[in-house]
């Protein structure tokens, strides 16, 4: 199912490489004229990271033994100025001399089979005479390739020289039932590399190695999953330009990498990628509105679930998750669902985790992003330190409407009750509402947790977090120090009747330091919250879930506080 939605993709797209073809950046340019004499090197770096990118024809895959690329190649290749490069140097002439024997009357390809029919230590002073040749020396690892003067493209964007790919494995062709297209057709022994980062650079998404085990009814490699050579060469060129750097497809989150896409190319599909992308950046993007994005996002993904948009059963979303591992990618994660049920669990992730924000205005936002709620879980606060089973599991969370992680919850209190010298940040009261409304949704007579304070919460949990912030902001208000929140905070949380005895004995000391009208009002507040609690009075343990409740509580009612004072 992977296989074929990436083969779909590549039709879908229908502006990628051609069969035989790729994308490939080209650090330098050696420019010859017709005679084959060299002219001049040209660099083609657009930065640092980048150099400019050419549709030329389809690298080779490459292991211990040498072998040339068509046409372009690395400075071993290409120009072979080492005594260790002749090798490699020799195999990419003879790849030049194969090609211009099938074009004869090309003059581009002709000029180049000259250019290496020259002396080589006349051709090397040529060069050394260009200012460019000691940054070519520096940098022979980069990819070269060769343009005739006054042409306007490079000879190896001609791909009308290898109308058919230089395949030097043809002696072992094989030929079977295609398992992408069905088709009978030439199979490929081994699959193209489609590295993601972080992994081998002839890393495969489908790869079985040989004598291993995997080998059944006399079948090897590739084989055993046949494929058919241009099905594996457009679901192989999807993938890289999904994984491609400046791919609007791809998000990556430690050493994941998520790639998205939707199954047809309609303007739906285009505007849902594209806004899935601006949601999962949000945190990142320090330019745009990230509040005007998500507002476009949510109104898309309300009229495609409410049929303003109209969608089909066959327009669908994917996500695959990939992982870097030894010799191959590693699939983590698939998910494969209909857009107007992926617009539902969207929406239903923006209403799990919508909290009140007390943040200043301009940095308040009405959802938290992934990379907001995987950093409010680390010391470090960087989503990059999260176990990458916690990443695949929250953003399915996200996508699909399954439950939140578990270990997503958990660090959230861990995170409170180590850092209570500080308040509780909107995205971890959000994380901790979202995860109890989504385990406790089919459950009967369990009120769920509201954005804001809700005055009619009866839970122990919650009532005794409202407390807890009653108190805490009573002693604030009369300078009395913070020992509320850093010394009972946490034991409140877990086990209230052994704490609130205490803190309710400390309030009374600072309600004293109040002024009259604000002591008769934090005392009937105090009254209200403790005669909703049950007969029993304050309870002795709060299970997990109830101690999220407890924060939540606490964060509604010092968001509550905190407006009335400001409104005051």
């Amino acid at each position: 199912m992977i296989l074929k939605a990436l083969y779909d993709y590549y039709y879908r797209i229908g502006n990628l490489p051609p069969y035989g073809a790729e994308l490939k950046e080209i650090e330098f340019v050696i420019v010859i004229d017709a005679g084959g004499h060299f002219k001049r090197f040209e660099s083609k770096r657009i930065d640092k990271k980048r150099c400019a990118s050419f549709i030329v024809p389809k690298g080779v895959g490459r292991t211990s033994a040498p072998k040339a690329n068509v046409l372009w190649d690395n400075g071993k290749y290409v120009l072979g100025l080492e005594d260790a490069h002749q090798e490699c140097n020799r195999l990419f002439i003879d790849m030049i001399s194969r090609v211009a024997s099938d074009n004869p009357d090309d003059t581009s390809i002709q000029a180049l089979k000259s250019f290496y029919e020259r002396p080589k230590d006349v051709m090397l002073d040529e060069m050394s005479r260009d200012p460019l040749f000691e940054v070519v020396k520096e940098n022979l690892a980069s990819n070269f390739s060769f343009q005739l003067e006054g042409d306007g493209e490079l000879i190896a964007e001609k791909l009308y020289l290898c109308r058919e790919p230089y395949d030097d494995d043809c002696d072992d062709v094989r030929e079977g039932v295609c398992l992408i297209t069905g088709e009978h057709s030439q199979l490929v022994r081994t699959t193209s590399a489609t590295p993601v980062p972080g992994n081998s650079p002839m890393a495969a998404l489908v790869g079985i190695q040989v004598n291993s085990g995997y080998d059944s009814y006399g079948k090897t490699q590739a084989y055993n999953a046949p494929i058919s050579k241009k099905a594996e060469f457009a679901y192989t060129t999807a993938l890289k330009a999904m994984l491609g750097k400046d791919s609007g497809n791809k998000i990556k989150i430690g050493d994941r990498v998520f790639l998205f896409w939707g199954s047809n190319n309609t303007e739906v599909s285009k505007s849902v990628e594209a806004s899935f992308l601006d949601y999962i950046n949000m945190d990142l993007d320090k330019k745009d509105d990230p509040n005007e994005k998500l507002g476009k996002m949510e109104k898309l993904m309300r009229s495609i679930w409410s049929g303003q948009i109209q969608t089909t059963l066959d327009d669908r979303f994917y996500i695959l998750g990939l992982a870097p591992n030894t010799g191959r990618i590693a699939v983590v994660s698939w998910d494969d669902i209909t857009l107007k049920e992926f617009a539902c669990k969207i929406l239903q992730h923006f209403d799990d985790m919508k909290i009140a924000d007390s943040r200043r205005p301009d940095k308040r936002r009405p959802y938290s992003g992934i990379y907001s709620m995987l950093s409010a879980i680390t010391l470090s606060g960087k989503p990059s330190d999260v176990p990458p089973p916690l990443v695949e599991g929250t953003l399915k969370a996200i996508t699909t409407g399954a439950h939140y992680p578990f270990a997503l919850y958990t660090s959230a209190l861990e995170r409170i009750r180590a850092d209570v010298k500080m308040p509780i940040s909107p995205c971890r009261a959000g994380i901790l509402k979202a995860y109890i409304n989504r385990v406790t949704r089919l459950k009967n007579n369990i009120k769920p947790l509201q954005p804001m304070l809700d005055m009619t919460n009866d839970n122990p949990g919650y009532l005794c977090g409202r407390l807890a912030a009653v108190l805490e902001h009573i002693q604030s208000n009369t300078n009395g120090g913070d020992t509320i929140r850093t010394t009972y905070l946490t034991a409140a949380s877990a086990t209230p009747a052994n704490v609130f005895p205490s803190m309710l004995t400390l309030s009374i000391h600072h309600s004293e330091k109040l002024t009259a009208s604000s002591c008769v009002f934090f005392e009937k507040l105090k009254q209200e919250i403790v005669t909703m609690l049950p007969a029993s009075g304050f309870p002795a343990r709060l299970d997990l879930i109830d101690q999220g409740r407890f924060f939540v509580g606490y964060y509604h009612q010092k968001y509550a506080l905190f407006n009335n004072t400001k409104s005051e």
